[in-house]
């Protein structure tokens, strides 16, 4: 029996124990993840990360898990109440609902009933988990908007901007995928990389997700809407208790599902990485081996998460547009044609698909290096430029000067002169006094 069969083949039992899983496990690595996190960038940083509550503190995230609810919840006055304790449930149901199909193994035995280790499998499974992450944003967008606050509504603005820009680079990335396999099924993807995974084929479009990934999640170096420095705390600056753990649990949830998409669509999903893979009969490719190999490359991804945000600064909002603009999508757009082209002459050349795809590729990747490389047009002196003060905002000028402090010297020869100066006066009035006498 096929996949598609075999779901359809589900007792109601099989299937509340496959939706539970599915439930859970977004939190159930969320909070391994914040550990883990911490305990990376500690280890990064030369210092401990948490050490107090449990074995190693490797409790602190249940801890906290506990604690954030019984936080006093905060609404400020001017706040949409309707909207401002939707925003958090919009934001976390569509990452929850975007695993359902993740094919995280091939057919299976559980307790005598044979399945697959999927949820469903949609003939547009892809787009669904594009639809999810884009339906995501709207919790972040209304959280800004319904706090009545200005930070969380710049927070807000820049995440509808952000999102806009990279769910374009990170649809196009897919499309290669999907000219390929032929299918938008997330299953058929993986059954179509048996042969071979896609990330050696299409690597541009695998290190275009990748970018685009980090840039959906908000994510360090492309945390904006949220900006500690700039924006206090972003669009979740008004929120706290309960709802705060909505948010945080929105973000790594779904930095699970962007790194479990990548690895169906470019890193051969459950399939045994090389080479395990060369093991006669495909012993490590059946049975529960490869729910194994799914989730090690999940939380290989999930580790390059953590690594940029231990080691990159964040980027200014005019380099992060430029960016998504002018370099991914313009990349993405000119990768797609090439590779239609490769399948179209294919047949009638000589050279291998492979070869195509390789020096095309590499090609590619020198325009997107030269994109990053080449320097910004300067602006002529002619050209009108952009006034930085004015508009009524309390700016201080340009040419705004700052006195420069007296040097240690002189303030010291200064204070000795009026000590000396009182110690004379005073002798003098001393002496007054005494001849008055």
């Amino acid at each position: 029996m096929d996949r598609a069969a075999l779901l359809a083949d589900d007792p109601l039992w099989l299937i509340l124990i496959k939706v539970v899983v599915v439930l859970f496990i977004g939190p159930i690595i969320t909070v391994a993840m914040i550990v883990a996190e911490r305990k990376v960038m500690g280890r990064m940083q030369q210092r401990p990360g948490p050490n107090r509550v449990g074995p190693f503190g490797l409790l602190q995230s249940l801890a906290d898990a506990i604690k954030l609810p019984f936080k006093e919840q905060i609404i400020p006055a001017s706040a949409d109440r309707k909207v401002y304790f939707l925003a958090p449930v919009i934001a976390t149901i569509p990452a929850l609902i975007a695993f359902s199909v993740m094919p995280v193994g091939p057919k299976v035995s559980i307790f005598g009933e044979e399945t697959v280790l999927q949820l469903v499998d949609l003939p547009v499974g892809a787009l669904l988990v594009l639809a999810c992450s884009s339906v995501g944003v709207y919790g972040i967008v209304l959280a800004g908007w319904s706090s009545g606050s200005p930070y969380p509504l710049l927070g807000g603005l820049r995440s509808a901007a952000q999102v806009i820009s990279y769910e374009i680079a990170l649809g196009l990335s897919i499309v290669g995928v999907v000219l390929y396999t032929g299918s938008l099924s997330t299953g058929d993807i993986v059954d179509a990389q048996q042969n071979g995974w896609y990330v050696y084929l299409l690597i541009p479009s695998f290190l275009i997700f990748l970018v685009s990934m980090v840039g959906e999640t908000n994510r360090a170096p492309f945390d904006l809407p949220e900006a500690e420095s700039e924006l206090v705390g972003g669009f979740h600056t008004e929120y706290s208790s309960m709802k705060f753990a909505l948010f945080f649990l929105a973000e790594y949830v779904n930095m699970l599902i962007v790194s479990a998409f990548a690895t169906t669509l470019f890193l051969g999903g459950y399939m045994a990485p090389w080479p395990i893979s060369l093991i006669g009969d495909n012993y490590f490719n059946s049975g529960w081996w490869p729910a194994l190999w799914f989730f090690g490359k999940v939380f290989a991804l999930l580790f390059c998460f953590i690594w940029l945000r231990a080691t990159l600064p964040r980027f200014r909002y005019d380099q992060f547009m430029k960016l998504g603009w002018k370099v991914l999508v313009p990349a993405n757009l000119v990768w797609i044609v090439a590779v239609v082209a490769v399948r179209a002459f294919r047949n009638e050349q000589n050279i291998s698909t492979g070869q195509w795809v390789f020096w095309i590729g590499a090609g590619v990747l020198v325009l997107i290096l030269l994109a990053l490389l080449l320097p910004d047009r300067k602006v002529e002196d002619d050209e009108e430029r952009v006034p930085i003060t004015g508009s009524g905002y309390p700016v201080p000028p340009l040419d705004l000067e700052i006195p420069k402090a007296p040097k240690r010297k002189a303030v010291r020869k200064a204070g000795s002169r009026r000590q000396r100066a009182t110690v004379a006066a005073t002798a003098q009035e001393k002496e007054s006094t005494d001849g008055d006498v």
